[in-house]
Protein backbone atom coordinates (compact mmCIF):
# COMPACT_ATOMS: atom_id res chain seq x y z
CA UNK A 1 0.00 0.00 0.00
CA UNK A 2 0.94 3.60 -0.59
CA UNK A 3 2.13 5.79 2.20
CA UNK A 4 0.06 8.50 1.23
CA UNK A 5 -3.56 8.79 -0.26
CA UNK A 6 -4.29 11.93 -2.47
CA UNK A 7 -8.14 12.33 -1.96
CA UNK A 8 -10.59 14.39 -4.56
CA UNK A 9 -13.95 15.16 -3.55
CA UNK A 10 -15.67 16.35 -7.38
CA UNK A 11 -19.14 17.01 -8.51
CA UNK A 12 -19.41 17.72 -12.54
CA UNK A 13 -16.05 18.84 -12.59
CA UNK A 14 -14.79 17.00 -15.97
CA UNK A 15 -13.72 20.05 -17.40
CA UNK A 16 -10.94 20.73 -15.43
CA UNK A 17 -9.80 17.35 -12.88
CA UNK A 18 -7.77 16.20 -15.91
CA UNK A 19 -5.34 18.82 -14.67
CA UNK A 20 -5.23 17.94 -11.27
CA UNK A 21 -4.61 14.48 -13.07
CA UNK A 22 -1.80 15.64 -15.24
CA UNK A 23 0.00 17.22 -12.32
CA UNK A 24 -0.19 13.62 -10.10
CA UNK A 25 1.37 12.05 -13.20
CA UNK A 26 4.15 14.73 -12.41
CA UNK A 27 5.30 13.91 -9.23
CA UNK A 28 8.98 13.24 -8.54
CA UNK A 29 7.67 10.99 -5.81
CA UNK A 30 5.24 7.88 -6.53
CA UNK A 31 4.35 6.60 -3.48
CA UNK A 32 0.73 7.80 -3.24
CA UNK A 33 -2.10 6.80 -4.92
CA UNK A 34 -5.18 8.99 -6.20
CA UNK A 35 -8.95 8.19 -4.41
CA UNK A 36 -11.85 9.89 -6.06
CA UNK A 37 -15.15 10.13 -4.55
CA UNK A 38 -17.59 11.32 -6.92
CA UNK A 39 -20.19 12.85 -5.55
CA UNK A 40 -23.44 12.11 -7.70
CA UNK A 41 -21.80 13.81 -10.67
CA UNK A 42 -24.42 14.45 -13.84
CA UNK A 43 -21.40 15.26 -16.46
CA UNK A 44 -19.02 12.41 -17.99
CA UNK A 45 -16.64 12.43 -14.98
CA UNK A 46 -16.99 8.50 -14.47
CA UNK A 47 -16.20 7.59 -18.23
CA UNK A 48 -13.20 10.23 -17.80
CA UNK A 49 -11.76 8.53 -14.45
CA UNK A 50 -12.31 5.26 -16.56
CA UNK A 51 -9.99 6.11 -19.14
CA UNK A 52 -7.58 8.05 -16.94
CA UNK A 53 -7.56 4.72 -14.85
CA UNK A 54 -6.66 2.53 -18.56
CA UNK A 55 -3.65 4.59 -19.22
CA UNK A 56 -2.02 3.19 -15.96
CA UNK A 57 0.24 6.01 -15.49
CA UNK A 58 -0.58 6.27 -11.25
CA UNK A 59 -3.04 4.02 -9.00
CA UNK A 60 -6.53 5.35 -9.00
CA UNK A 61 -9.48 3.89 -6.65
CA UNK A 62 -12.87 5.64 -7.86
CA UNK A 63 -15.64 5.55 -5.42
CA UNK A 64 -19.48 7.17 -6.38
CA UNK A 65 -22.11 8.39 -4.04
CA UNK A 66 -25.53 9.80 -4.38
CA UNK A 67 -24.91 13.57 -4.09
CA UNK A 68 -24.22 14.74 -0.50
CA UNK A 69 -21.90 17.48 -0.05
CA UNK A 70 -17.78 17.59 -0.06
CA UNK A 71 -17.95 16.64 3.90
CA UNK A 72 -19.74 13.64 3.26
CA UNK A 73 -17.33 12.58 0.38
CA UNK A 74 -14.59 13.05 2.79
CA UNK A 75 -16.27 10.90 5.32
CA UNK A 76 -16.10 8.09 2.62
CA UNK A 77 -12.75 8.79 1.56
CA UNK A 78 -11.62 8.46 4.87
CA UNK A 79 -13.61 5.31 6.04
CA UNK A 80 -12.13 3.76 2.36
CA UNK A 81 -8.52 5.40 2.85
CA UNK A 82 -5.72 2.44 3.88
CA UNK A 83 -2.39 4.14 3.23
CA UNK A 84 -1.43 6.40 6.76
CA UNK A 85 -1.65 9.83 5.30
CA UNK A 86 -4.34 11.72 3.66
CA UNK A 87 -3.89 14.59 1.85
CA UNK A 88 -7.02 16.16 0.57
CA UNK A 89 -6.77 18.28 -2.66
CA UNK A 90 -9.81 20.00 -4.49
CA UNK A 91 -10.48 18.67 -8.34
CA UNK A 92 -9.79 22.09 -9.68
CA UNK A 93 -6.76 22.06 -7.63
CA UNK A 94 -3.04 21.25 -9.17
CA UNK A 95 0.40 19.98 -7.36
CA UNK A 96 3.60 20.71 -7.45
CA UNK A 97 5.91 18.47 -8.65
CA UNK A 98 7.44 18.14 -5.83
CA UNK A 99 4.99 17.97 -3.48
CA UNK A 100 4.36 14.38 -2.75
CA UNK A 101 8.44 14.26 -2.24
CA UNK A 102 8.39 17.10 -0.14
CA UNK A 103 5.70 15.78 2.46
CA UNK A 104 7.04 12.22 2.53
CA UNK A 105 10.58 13.53 3.15
CA UNK A 106 9.05 15.74 6.37
CA UNK A 107 6.97 12.86 7.39
CA UNK A 108 10.03 10.39 7.39
CA UNK A 109 11.77 13.26 9.65
CA UNK A 110 8.37 13.76 12.27
CA UNK A 111 6.17 10.97 11.88
CA UNK A 112 7.59 8.86 14.89
CA UNK A 113 6.13 11.96 17.23
CA UNK A 114 2.48 10.49 18.47
CA UNK A 115 1.61 14.27 19.01
CA UNK A 116 1.82 15.34 15.58
CA UNK A 117 -1.40 14.71 13.76
CA UNK A 118 0.00 16.15 10.53
CA UNK A 119 1.67 18.06 8.07
CA UNK A 120 0.33 21.94 7.45
CA UNK A 121 2.10 23.51 4.06
CA UNK A 122 0.92 26.09 1.58
CA UNK A 123 -1.78 26.69 -1.25
CA UNK A 124 -0.40 28.96 -3.97
CA UNK A 125 -1.55 31.08 -6.84
CA UNK A 126 1.10 30.02 -8.63
CA UNK A 127 3.70 27.74 -7.70
CA UNK A 128 6.18 30.64 -6.66
CA UNK A 129 3.75 33.06 -5.02
CA UNK A 130 1.50 31.75 -1.44
CA UNK A 131 -2.13 32.81 -1.30
CA UNK A 132 -1.73 35.04 1.89
CA UNK A 133 1.76 35.07 3.61
CA UNK A 134 4.61 32.77 4.01
CA UNK A 135 5.00 30.47 7.34
CA UNK A 136 6.27 32.20 10.51
CA UNK A 137 8.60 30.05 9.69
CA UNK A 138 9.41 26.24 8.37
CA UNK A 139 9.43 23.01 10.65
CA UNK A 140 8.02 23.76 14.07
CA UNK A 141 4.97 22.35 15.49
CA UNK A 142 1.59 24.28 16.04
CA UNK A 143 -1.99 24.38 15.78
CA UNK A 144 -4.08 25.29 12.60
CA UNK A 145 -5.81 27.15 15.50
CA UNK A 146 -2.98 29.09 16.47
CA UNK A 147 -1.56 29.52 12.90
CA UNK A 148 -4.56 31.98 12.38
CA UNK A 149 -5.50 33.57 15.42
CA UNK A 150 -2.23 33.63 17.05
CA UNK A 151 0.79 33.65 15.06
CA UNK A 152 -1.40 35.81 12.33
CA UNK A 153 -0.63 33.64 9.16
CA UNK A 154 -2.80 35.11 6.33
CA UNK A 155 -4.36 32.38 3.16
CA UNK A 156 -5.44 28.89 2.33
CA UNK A 157 -3.36 25.80 3.17
CA UNK A 158 -2.54 22.43 2.01
CA UNK A 159 -3.26 19.77 5.07
CA UNK A 160 -1.97 16.43 5.20
CA UNK A 161 -3.11 14.32 8.11
CA UNK A 162 -2.58 10.79 9.40
CA UNK A 163 -5.80 8.95 8.28
CA UNK A 164 -6.39 6.60 11.44
CA UNK A 165 -6.95 10.34 13.21
CA UNK A 166 -9.00 11.71 11.07
CA UNK A 167 -11.28 8.37 11.50
CA UNK A 168 -11.44 9.44 14.99
CA UNK A 169 -13.23 12.96 13.86
CA UNK A 170 -15.72 12.45 10.65
CA UNK A 171 -17.95 15.33 9.73
CA UNK A 172 -21.53 15.74 10.99
CA UNK A 173 -23.72 17.35 8.51
CA UNK A 174 -27.47 18.22 9.62
CA UNK A 175 -29.63 16.07 7.54
CA UNK A 176 -31.10 18.80 5.17
CA UNK A 177 -28.17 20.09 4.14
CA UNK A 178 -25.01 19.08 2.66
CA UNK A 179 -22.04 21.04 3.92
CA UNK A 180 -20.19 22.18 7.17
CA UNK A 181 -16.40 24.14 6.89
CA UNK A 182 -13.69 21.74 7.32
CA UNK A 183 -12.68 23.50 10.02
CA UNK A 184 -15.20 21.75 12.22
CA UNK A 185 -12.96 19.07 11.99
CA UNK A 186 -9.28 20.58 12.34
CA UNK A 187 -10.18 22.74 15.32
CA UNK A 188 -11.14 19.69 17.18
CA UNK A 189 -7.85 17.93 16.12
CA UNK A 190 -6.18 20.89 17.37
CA UNK A 191 -7.46 20.01 20.87
CA UNK A 192 -5.16 16.97 21.43
CA UNK A 193 -2.73 17.29 18.50
CA UNK A 194 0.13 19.47 16.60
CA UNK A 195 1.12 19.95 12.97
CA UNK A 196 4.26 20.46 11.48
CA UNK A 197 5.19 23.55 9.50
CA UNK A 198 6.52 23.16 6.04
CA UNK A 199 7.11 26.32 4.54
CA UNK A 200 6.62 25.57 1.06
CA UNK A 201 4.12 25.71 -1.68
CA UNK A 202 2.26 22.28 -2.61
CA UNK A 203 -0.98 22.95 -3.98
CA UNK A 204 -1.95 25.82 -6.85
CA UNK A 205 -5.32 26.70 -6.48
CA UNK A 206 -7.85 27.69 -9.19
CA UNK A 207 -10.87 29.48 -7.56
CA UNK A 208 -13.74 28.92 -9.89
CA UNK A 209 -17.09 30.44 -9.82
CA UNK A 210 -18.87 27.25 -8.64
CA UNK A 211 -16.85 26.91 -5.96
CA UNK A 212 -16.99 27.08 -2.12
CA UNK A 213 -14.72 30.87 -1.78
CA UNK A 214 -17.09 32.69 -4.76
CA UNK A 215 -20.26 31.37 -2.96
CA UNK A 216 -19.53 31.46 1.04
CA UNK A 217 -22.51 33.49 1.55
CA UNK A 218 -24.68 31.58 0.03
CA UNK A 219 -23.58 28.42 1.31
CA UNK A 220 -24.00 29.60 5.26
CA UNK A 221 -27.87 30.88 3.84
CA UNK A 222 -28.20 27.43 2.34
CA UNK A 223 -26.25 25.31 5.34
CA UNK A 224 -27.41 27.66 8.36
CA UNK A 225 -27.23 24.62 11.34
CA UNK A 226 -23.77 23.48 10.30
CA UNK A 227 -22.42 26.74 10.58
CA UNK A 228 -24.42 27.19 14.12
CA UNK A 229 -22.42 24.22 15.02
CA UNK A 230 -19.50 25.38 13.54
CA UNK A 231 -19.82 29.21 15.77
CA UNK A 232 -20.64 27.70 18.46
CA UNK A 233 -17.44 25.35 18.68
CA UNK A 234 -15.64 27.59 18.06
CA UNK A 235 -17.05 30.17 20.76
CA UNK A 236 -16.18 27.16 23.02
CA UNK A 237 -12.46 26.91 21.65
CA UNK A 238 -12.07 31.05 21.64
CA UNK A 239 -8.94 32.26 23.95
CA UNK A 240 -9.89 35.66 23.53
CA UNK A 241 -13.41 37.60 24.06
CA UNK A 242 -12.80 39.34 21.03
CA UNK A 243 -12.97 36.22 19.34
CA UNK A 244 -15.71 34.62 21.39
CA UNK A 245 -17.78 37.72 20.60
CA UNK A 246 -17.08 37.71 16.73
CA UNK A 247 -17.75 34.18 16.74
CA UNK A 248 -21.36 34.64 18.68
CA UNK A 249 -22.20 37.14 15.99
CA UNK A 250 -21.43 34.68 13.64
CA UNK A 251 -23.51 31.87 15.29
CA UNK A 252 -26.72 33.83 15.82
CA UNK A 253 -26.24 34.73 12.04
CA UNK A 254 -27.15 30.65 11.01
CA UNK A 255 -29.37 31.02 14.33
CA UNK A 256 -31.68 33.21 11.87
CA UNK A 257 -30.92 31.63 8.91
CA UNK A 258 -31.69 28.11 10.47
CA UNK A 259 -35.13 30.06 11.54
CA UNK A 260 -34.30 29.46 14.87
CA UNK A 261 -34.99 33.43 15.56
CA UNK A 262 -32.31 35.69 17.68
CA UNK A 263 -34.06 34.87 20.67
CA UNK A 264 -34.27 31.32 20.58
CA UNK A 265 -30.41 31.77 19.22
CA UNK A 266 -29.43 34.37 22.66
CA UNK A 267 -31.43 31.44 25.02
CA UNK A 268 -29.01 28.43 23.36
CA UNK A 269 -25.62 30.20 23.29
CA UNK A 270 -22.82 29.60 25.42
CA UNK A 271 -22.81 32.65 27.02
CA UNK A 272 -26.32 34.66 27.02
CA UNK A 273 -24.74 38.00 27.71
CA UNK A 274 -22.08 37.99 25.15
CA UNK A 275 -24.91 37.02 22.68
CA UNK A 276 -27.52 39.59 23.67
CA UNK A 277 -24.56 42.39 23.17
CA UNK A 278 -23.58 40.51 20.02
CA UNK A 279 -27.49 40.32 18.63
CA UNK A 280 -27.87 43.89 16.82
CA UNK A 281 -25.07 43.12 15.18
CA UNK A 282 -26.10 40.01 14.10
CA UNK A 283 -29.40 41.03 12.72
CA UNK A 284 -27.39 43.86 10.79
CA UNK A 285 -25.25 41.21 8.83
CA UNK A 286 -27.87 38.66 8.38
CA UNK A 287 -29.79 41.76 6.39
CA UNK A 288 -26.60 42.91 4.77
CA UNK A 289 -23.32 41.06 4.18
CA UNK A 290 -24.92 37.41 3.97
CA UNK A 291 -28.04 38.12 1.53
CA UNK A 292 -25.35 39.27 -1.41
Amino acid sequence: MERLCVFTATYNRAYCIKDLYASLTNQTNGDFYWLVVDDGSTDDTSELISELQAQGKIRIEYLRQENGGKQRAHNTGVDACASPLFFCVDSDDTLTPNAIELILNRWDAVGDDARIAGIVGLDGATSTKPIGNSMPRDNYTTTLWDLQYNEHHIGDVALIYRTSILKDYPFHVHPDEKFIAETYVYNQIDQSYLLNVLDEILIVCQYRPDGYTQNARKITRENPHGYMRLKRMQIQYADSYLLKFKSTVLYLVGCIFAGQGIRSGIKDAPSRVLATLAAPLALILAQTEFRK
